[in-house]
């Protein structure tokens, strides 16, 4: 048996920055990672793709990169949607709003980026053939629905994790040594 190992590697104090394209190679992003404020904050573009709306979004983590905030811009200076959690699973909006269809998840996921499957393989110490069942926010940064889904994780070995969805497709893909997504298959190829 195969003891946790979790992705050790350090981000330069300057920020680390990742590129994905689409697998088509139609749509880019690029995701900058820093360490600010006692935890990191990631900032991601995401665009270029025939009929996908430009988006930006920040991700505001703890140290052990327990979500704190998500911020969502599309066309206005100011974010089309703002969640915050107190980091027990309770969500609301920026405004006060307490969002309680979301109360018991811990991370984020929006289909338009491999970076939020970071946010989990970071925190779950899973032994390799280890499984994970966790309610996640899942955002649709189209029509700014927000709901609460069930995604599995599996850690298949050191490098290598499946991904399944509620009502979706199972993906198995490879990590690097920050736990970031190298290709998801059918949707996102690393370029950096």
């Amino acid at each position: 048996m195969s003891s946790y190992i979790a992705p050790t590697a350090a981000h330069s104090p300057e920020g680390h920055q990742v590129q994905w394209t689409t697998w088509a190679g139609d749509g880019l992003e690029t995701a900058t990672i820093r360490w600010e404020n006692e935890g990191f904050t990631i900032s991601g573009a995401v665009g270029d793709a025939p009929g996908r709306e430009h988006i930006q979004y920040v991700l505001r983590l703890s140290a052990s990169w327990q979500v704190r905030q998500f911020l969502l811009f599309r066309d206005l200076e100011e974010p089309d949607l703002w969640l915050a959690t107190d980091g027990s699973g309770r969500w609301g909006e920026m405004n006060g709003a307490h969002r309680t269809e979301l109360d018991g998840c811990y991370d984020i996921d929006m289909a338009c980026t491999p970076m939020t499957q970071t946010l989990p393989i970071r925190r779950l110490p899973l032994l390799d053939g280890d499984t994970a069942e966790l309610p996640v926010v899942t955002v649709d940064p189209d029509t700014l629905e927000v709901r609460s889904d069930l995604h599995r994780y599996t850690r298949v070995d050191a490098h290598r994790w499946q991904h399944e969805r509620d009502n979706g497709p199972t993906a198995e893909f490879e990590v690097d040594e920050f736990g970031l997504v190298v290709d998801y298959p059918a949707l996102f190829r690393r370029l950096s």
